[in-house]
């Protein structure tokens, strides 16, 4: 009889602990969705890429409305995702913007990580401000109906960037071109705007040669 009501408490004790693990789980993924209504940091990172990205015309102001959810439906219908307006998983990591564990959200710091070795294989023994304009590039062709509107989606482009195809991109990275990353990431723009550069030494495509010229920082051209 004991050994009944041992067993008894040791399945109740298990019932309970399994309960507790799915409300976690569960509560976990709802914390990492964001839909209308939710407010914060996370909102405005949201926010920001949205509009940065062309989707979003309102203000960036970490509250998530009408317009906002229209602006992620946008986006979710424009990158192959349920257009249900709710910033998920899925949207978030098309976005950039990846959940932690407890279901919070944090800059998704793979854009860094891509972006500067895109940089060092491109730009490596540049000055540094032509490090940025790099960067500043590949972050103007995100926002240009031209060009992918994801950063890996225009560094890996088709014939976008040399080094992808010849083994440069896989080198090791130079600590300067993290630094140059973040800066491009934020907002800093050396090359006035260009989605083009190339190196006049190497350049054999009478095309490129065809393209406005804005300006020129070390070794390369930057142009429209």
């Amino acid at each position: 009889m004991a050994n009944k009501k041992k067993l008894a408490a040791m399945l109740a004790v298990i019932f309970a602990l399994n309960l507790a693990f799915i409300f976690v789980a569960q509560t976990r993924a709802e914390a990492a969705t964001y839909r209308r209504g939710s407010t914060g940091s996370v909102v405005k990172q949201i926010q920001t890429k949205l509009k940065q990205w062309g989707y979003l015309t309102g203000t960036v102001d970490g509250v998530f409305g009408s317009k906002t959810e229209a602006a992620v439906k946008a986006f979710q219908k424009k990158n192959g995702l349920t257009a249900d307006g709710a910033a998920g998983p899925a949207t978030l990591s098309k976005m950039g913007i990846a959940s932690s564990s407890g279901g919070a959200a944090t800059a998704y710091s793979g854009d860094v990580n891509l972006l500067a070795r895109l940089i060092s294989a491109e730009a490596r023994g540049e000055p540094y401000r032509g490090q940025v304009a790099v960067g500043a590039v590949v972050l103007n062709r995100v926002k240009h109906p031209s060009f992918p509107n994801t950063m890996s989606g225009v560094i890996y482009q088709k014939n976008a960037f040399t080094c992808v195809d010849d083994g440069q991109f896989n080198q090791p990275v130079a600590d300067s071109a993290y630094q140059a990353a973040r800066e491009a990431i934020n907002g800093s723009d050396p090359s006035g705007g260009a989605i083009y550069y190339f190196n006049p030494a190497t350049a054999t495509s009478a095309w490129i040669w065809s393209r406005p010229l804005l300006l020129v920082i070390g070794k390369h051209r930057f142009c429209m």
